[in-house]
Formats: structure tokens, sequence, C-alpha cells
């Protein structure tokens, strides 16, 4: 078998393990549609799937991914905030990286008023990070999953399967760093969690100048 037939066998592999585990990358290409085969076929042979694989898990490992909700509300408390705020942060050393949002509710209520909050859930994600300096253009919110992907099978009121999951999508075309196919440079990029923006407002814009520049490297 030639080399490049492994390699396409062994990211196959890992997507279908990915998706055993209700991970958001695996879900993003099951609904993505028209076009799916060939741009799951250039992101193999690119190498462009496999480093956005390694590069959520490392943003899954580093920062918390989830965020959880009161019932039937999309309304972010204090914690998920926190949490939202350490995820911008990271988001924004990775300039050259897209992420989408997924809101998930539990089985308390119909499948098409559930999918709508969940998906409300995912735009207030979105929004907190798009006030913490992340651009708008490198987030989505374009999922939501409703009531049909619970983490605990269970019909009523359990709070963590009311979240919303922020993980990587790919990366962006017009990035330098993309264009080269210097996909490991962005991954292996150093993160300072300590890091933080400059200003102290809600709604925050950058990074120092010292930290600016670490994070374009």
């Amino acid at each position: 078998m030639a080399v490049r037939q492994v390699k396409a066998v062994l990211v196959c592999a890992a997507l279908l393990g990915l998706a055993a585990c209700d991970r958001p990358i695996s879900s993003s290409l099951d609904n993505d549609g028209f076009g799916l085969a060939n741009d799951t076929n250039v992101g193999i042979q690119s190498g462009q799937l496999s480093y956005a694989i390694n590069l959520s898990r490392r943003f899954a490992r580093e920062v918390p991914n989830t965020v959880n909700f009161a019932f039937d509300s999309a309304n972010l408390d204090g914690q998920a905030q926190e949490i939202l705020t350490r995820q911008a942060d990271w988001i924004r050393h990775f300039p050259e990286v897209r992420f989408r949002v997924y809101g998930y509710t539990d089985q308390v209520g119909t499948e098409a008023y559930n999918k709508g909050l969940g998906m409300r859930r995912a735009v207030a994600v979105v929004n907190f990070l798009v006030s913490q300096g992340v651009s708008r253009s490198r987030l989505q919110a374009v999922v939501s999953y409703g009531k049909t992907r619970p983490l605990i099978d269970v019909p009523t009121r359990e709070r963590k399967n009311r979240r919303a999951v922020t993980d990587v999508s790919g990366f962006v075309g017009t990035s330098k760093l993309v264009l080269d196919g210097k996909y490991a440079d962005i991954v292996y990029r150093s993160y300072v969690d300590s890091a933080k923006p400059t200003s102290t407002s809600g709604s925050a814009t950058g990074f120092s100048a010292a930290t600016n520049a670490a994070a374009l490297k």
C-alpha cells in the first residue's frame, strides 16, 4: 500500500474515533453537505485535516472547551464567562485558526424548540468571544444538535447536557503560514497562559506589543 494511502487510512480512523467520542470536529464533517468528500480528500492529502485534529486536541487539553447553562436559558453565568475568557486568550494566540461553537440541550422539550435553544447558546458564546477581541470572521455558530446528542442519556433536566462546545474547524485560507503549508508551525506555537488583553474593558481588542509579536511568529 502506498504511503499516501496509509496516511489517508490513519486519518480516517482518527476521524471515526472522534465521532465515537462526540467530538465537534467530526460532527462538522457530518453536516457540511455537498463537496464533503472532495474537501476531506484535499485536507488529508495536504495534511491540513490531521493538523486541525491535533490542534483541536491541544485546545481541549489546555483550555476548558465547554460551558454549561441553566435550564431553558442561553445566558452565560459567571463560570461560563470565566471559561470563555480563557478560550478567547487561547484563540487570539492562533490568528490562522477558525473555530466553531456547537450548542446542545437536555432532553426536556420538543426537538424543534431545543434545536433553536441550542443555537442560541452557540450564538451567545460566539458573541462573548467577539467581545473579548476574537474576530467574528473566525467564529461560526452554525450547528445545533439540540437534544439529540446528550452526554448523559436521561430524559430529565441534566445540566451537563445543557452546554456549548468550542472547537477547531480549520484554518484561515488567507494566512501566510497556511498558504505556505506550515500547519505544524501553527499547531506547536507556544501559548502563554498568563498573557492578557491590554484593555480592561469588556471589549478587549489586543495584546501588548511584545505578546502580539510572539503570537504572529
